[in-house]
């Protein structure tokens, strides 16, 4: 069998690349196919496969604009030879699901979200644009939201990585899915005793709006408890320009210092929505709490009172409340890490395969009913003869 696996871009290793990393060892045997291709930032298990990318790669400095060429990836994706593929499995946030499978094929889509940018999130987007791209965004959003509702009928069946994305399947394709949350490896974290916990808060992740990473410094200057922030992106010259001294900002750093910070910090701060979220996993698979926005998936991975505690508007004064009552409670880290171990990758596995046999079966039934619906008639005169 042969096997294609599209994923948006591979520029770096986030939560999106670690699910194609464990397709990747599920279906040694896969081809990638991709916009953008940086192999310098990619996993040994990804490199090791045959990676082709569309004509993106050939503009302008691909792997800093790759995200001004949005507009042109349902052409590039549609150029994609899939000829003599049996499986194809797109991984998709950014455009990816659009390709044109051949008859024949499966084509199952792991959706991480339908594009935040177009859908959800539109007006956010915009809102943060400068001047011409807020006035260029609403006709360009309208021509590849258009495409990609349509290209989602070119997919056979939807996984979705938490009830939250199921729902905006729902609401912006009419399509079903099954629930298969990511991969986290839990196993790479581990708790410190007591004594080496520090007297910080800790927030993990880009420094992008829609992750309102702002929140936490507005909360953290007002209280003037010590933050350490571990992550890059757009918003992190100006946010190291509004902090106090209390806030310490490290940029992004290397799974060892991470791993260090997550064991060692109060609590982690979660202040955005996320379709899922595994910086809050991994912070419980540490055995510490978060302190989480509560809306998106980390009502899915976080329990209330046990594995930390929610706000439910996004503002300063919830998100200090929250911290003040993390600090009131009392989390046993083994119970953190019992209940991060919920999504190991050896879970995802077993449920991804069984989603792909169990599409298999349906497609082969529905060719079956098809053929049955449509009967072909004798030719009598050669029966005649």
């Amino acid at each position: 069998m042969r096997v294609a696996i599209i994923h948006y871009w591979l520029v770096g290793m986030r939560g999106g690349e670690k699910v194609v990393e464990a397709l990747c060892r599920l279906y040694p045997q896969a081809d990638i196919f991709t916009h953008v291709y940086v192999p310098d930032a990619m996993s040994p298990a990804i490199k090791a496969h045959r990676v082709q990318t569309s004509f993106i790669s050939s503009l302008p400095r691909p792997a800093k604009n790759y995200k001004r060429y949005l507009p042109l990836m349902p052409m590039a994706l549609e150029q994609l030879d899939l000829r003599g593929y049996d499986l194809i499995i797109s991984s998709e946030s950014g455009p990816s699901k659009g390709i044109i499978p051949p008859a024949g094929a499966l084509h199952v889509c792991y959706c991480h979200s339908p594009m935040r940018y177009i859908w959800n999130m539109f007006h956010d987007y915009r809102e943060q644009s400068g001047r011409l791209t807020k006035l260029l965004k609403p006709p360009l959003s309208h021509y590849i939201r258009s495409w990609d509702a349509i290209s989602a009928t070119r997919v056979h069946q939807f996984a979705a990585n938490s009830r939250t994305v199921a729902q905006r399947l729902q609401t912006y394709y009419r399509r079903d899915s099954t629930v298969i949350y990511p991969p986290v490896d839990v196993d790479a974290f581990e708790p410190v005793p007591a004594r080496e916990i520090g007297d910080y808060h800790l927030m993990v992740g880009e420094l992008v709006a829609y992750k309102r990473p702002d929140l936490a410094i507005e909360a953290f200057n007002r209280t003037g408890q010590k933050l350490v922030v571990i992550g890059g992106g757009e918003m992190l010259a100006k946010l190291r320009a509004q902090a106090n001294d209390n806030i310490t900002f490290l940029g992004p750093q290397p799974f060892d210092q991470l791993r260090h910070h997550y064991a060692r910090c109060r609590a982690l701060v979660f202040p955005g929505e996320e379709d899922f979220g595994i910086v809050p996993v991994e912070a419980m698979a540490s055995g510490r709490p978060v302190v989480a926005y509560g809306r998106g998936g980390a009502l899915e991975t976080i329990v209330e009172g046990r594995t930390g505690t929610f706000f439910k508007n996004q503002t300063a004064e919830e998100l200090i409340a929250a911290c003040e009552r993390a600090e009131s409670m009392r989390f046993d880290p083994a119970e953190l890490v019992a209940h991060a171990g919920g999504f190991n990758p050896s879970r995802f596995a077993t449920r991804m395969k069984a989603f792909v046999e169990t599409s298999w079966k349906q497609a082969d039934a529905a060719a079956s009913s098809a053929f049955a619906a449509f009967p072909v008639e004798p030719d009598r005169e050669l029966l005649r003869a």
